[in-house]
């Protein structure tokens, strides 16, 4: 069929309509729940840019009942002025024009997240409605905007205080546009603004949800900054009493980096430029590693701490155990890509390495025990290391790692496109042998595992590199290890599968394997999370048929299976619960947990180091008091198999 190209053909969207059309080009997430949290961040982050220039000490987030949300600051207030050339008040131009903002005058904000003045327009762009209240010149002015339209013109509705100024926008995503997500997650927003609490030091951030019953309210405030950030993540058996806190400018760049070392064989660096997260590192973290080391170096030869015979530690060695977070505070940043993963500026690197090499070389003279103790962790380290490539190559020799030897338990997939491969790690020989037997053996391939792995949170390098279980998991993975030593490295291009998936029974043993499995990959393999390679499979916990009916519903959880009954009250059925996967045959486990057609994956995701770190060393670390904590504080969810 013939369709013709012409002039007519070009569209031309005015204003906002673009945004509506195609979010997914302004929005990170797109529109699936990433996206819609995403337009909450942008007006947080206006609010947290008033604290960064110094003219707010308070921002309040409120999650509404009619599913809207509210965020407010004592900052200086939009500006609600007439703009001559526009013609219109400024805060209409802030609301509906793309690449306007105050981000682009360096008077106003000398250092800002968003740079590019898209963030307002856009959440106004996608929203049901939006309402903004600003405070300014002892007036109270208000504007309304429905679906991106001015249906309120900015007006004064009432008087404030002489001096009292600040702003409050409050706005609901549109759901025609949002249509799988339901609602803000507090957990995640929570996350959020306790991050930010630590890297905007004394600003007192506010969370309130009044969708319950009872309204929750929480206060996040952190005197100590990044210092305290760095303690929070490392979780006890501390190597000294205080975390390390670095200060200092140079180049106009704002420096913070605060650290501390424990007893734990795993470095934690989190890595931030105007406070968003740079989960791949930069500039920033090369110069605080590039002095970080050099200074360690320096002073342990000064004071001759590493004795004859001993290996030298390397960079990787100084940094076993450390809990680390760098921030920098610059002017005009500049990301790899939109998600803003990694900074590029060369500036960042020479003014981090400029403040590290200084300021911690004074800690150091002036904190010997500090500094011994840190020294004393790398050469025990390096020693470990020593004896982890000794015990890699005892590993080769009995099983390759580093070549194509495959473990004798996998039942690899035919296919060689990696693209398409799925590993499934599957808990048991008799789940195994049902997984291999219901598998679409042209691209599923199945690994099954004797019982529970290695706890890798509590066990040094070299047991790890042992233990057959994982030694089979590293073979067919086909990429190598991560923080492993100098001459180990995780090639994510040589990833075999790009979807491997954790297939453990819907029990409390089930949940145990999957955290130990969940520790060794977010340890070793963590590019695999990143990359968004690592999925957890859902298998049901019940089968449920109705009367003479011949097919069978999957129930995955206890509050499914109470809705089903509820809707076929009165209805007779037979009832199994699945105790395990070996319990089902081929045909059932394909049916419920293989078919890509039927099945329900989990990708895994690393949201929040900070969360996933405590979670992890709460649940597998050597502390006892954290973890019975926790078993007190969630008894209550155990549920009793009778």
């Amino acid at each position: 069929m013939l369709t013709t190209y012409t002039a007519d053909s070009i569209k031309v969207l005015k204003g906002l309509e673009g945004v509506r059309k195609r979010p997914a080009m302004y929005v990170q997430g797109g529109t699936g729940v990433d996206g819609y949290h995403q337009l909450l961040t942008e007006i947080i982050d206006n609010a947290i840019d008033e604290a960064l220039a110094g003219h707010a000490d308070t921002v309040e987030v409120v999650l509404n009942p009619d599913g809207s949300a509210t965020v407010a600051d004592n900052g200086r207030g939009i500006p609600v002025g007439m703009m001559k050339r526009e013609g219109r008040h400024a805060i209409e131009v802030i609301f509906t024009e793309l690449h306007a903002g105050g981000k682009f005058d360096s008077d106003a904000y000398k250092v800002s997240g968003g740079l590019h003045g898209v963030g307002s327009s856009v959440v106004n762009a996608l929203s049901v409605f939006l309402e903004a209240e600003v405070k300014s010149g002892g007036k109270l002015h208000r504007i309304r905007f429905d679906r991106g339209e001015v249906t309120e013109p900015v007006h004064v509705i009432g008087k404030v205080k002489p001096g009292d100024t600040g702003s409050k926008v409050t706005f609901l995503p549109d759901h025609d546009i949002f249509k799988e997500v339901k609602a803000f997650d507090y957990a995640r927003i929570r996350r959020r603004l306790r991050e930010l609490a630590f890297l905007t030091a004394g600003v007192k951030i506010t969370l309130e949800d009044r969708r319950g019953a009872e309204p929750k309210r929480e206060v996040f405030q952190e005197k100590g900054g990044v210092a305290a950030f760095a303690l929070t993540l490392a979780e006890g058996n501390y190597l000294y009493d205080k975390p390390v806190l670095i200060r200092g400018h140079a180049d106009d760049i704002e420096v913070e980096v605060g650290f501390i070392h424990t007893g734990a064989y795993v470095q934690t660096i989190l890595t931030y430029a105007n406070m968003i997260t740079n989960r791949d590192g930069g500039t920033h973290l090369t110069g605080f590693k590039t002095a970080y080391t050099r200074v360690l170096n320096n002073y342990a030869k000064a004071k001759n701490l590493i004795k004859k015979g001993d290996p030298a530690p390397t960079g990787d060695d100084f940094l076993e155990g450390i809990s680390c977070v760098v921030s920098v505070k610059l002017g005009d940043p500049q990301f790899e890509s939109q998600a803003k993963v990694k900074l590029l500026n060369p500036e960042a690197q020479s003014a981090v390495q400029s403040v590290v090499y200084e300021r911690l070389t004074e800690f150091l003279e002036e904190n010997p025990k500090v500094a011994k103790a840190i020294i004393e962790k790398a050469v025990h380290a390096a020693k470990a290391r020593e004896a982890a490539r000794k015990a890699r190559d005892l590993v080769r020799r009995a099983n390759p790692i580093d070549n194509d030897e495959l473990p004798g338990k996998l039942a690899d997939c035919q296919s060689e496109d990696p693209s398409v491969s799925e590993l499934y790690i599957v808990e048991g020989n008799s789940a195994g042998g049902s997984a291999k037997g219901g598998r679409e053996r042209r691209f599923q391939a199945i690994l099954p595992l004797r019982g529970k792995v290695l706890n890798v949170e509590k066990a040094q390098l070299s047991k790890v590199l042992k233990n057959a279980e994982i030694r089979a998991m590293i073979a067919a993975i086909g990429a190598g290890l991560e923080g492993t030593g100098d001459d180990a490295h995780f090639d994510l291009e040589s990833v075999r599968y790009h979807r491997i998936i954790i297939m453990a029974d819907a029990d409390v043993d089930g949940s145990h394997i999957r955290t130990l499995l969940l520790t060794f990959f977010y340890n070793y393999m963590r590019p695999l999370i990143d990359a968004g390679y690592l999925y957890l499979a859902q298998p049901p916990l019940y089968a449920v048929r109705f009367g003479r009916e011949k097919d069978v519903t999957y129930v995955y959880d206890d509050a499914d299976l109470q809705r089903l009954l509820a809707e076929n009250k009165g209805r007779k059925y037979e009832l199994q619960r699945f105790k395990g996967l070996g319990e089902m045959n081929p045909e059932e486990l394909w049916a419920t947990t293989m078919n890509p057609e039927t099945r329900i994956l989990k990708k895994v995701t690393v949201e929040d180091a900070l969360d996933a770190k405590e979670t992890f060393e709460v649940l597998m670390g050597t502390e006892v008091p954290p973890r019975r904590r926790f078993i007190e504080e969630n008894a209550h969810l155990a549920q009793l198999d009778v």
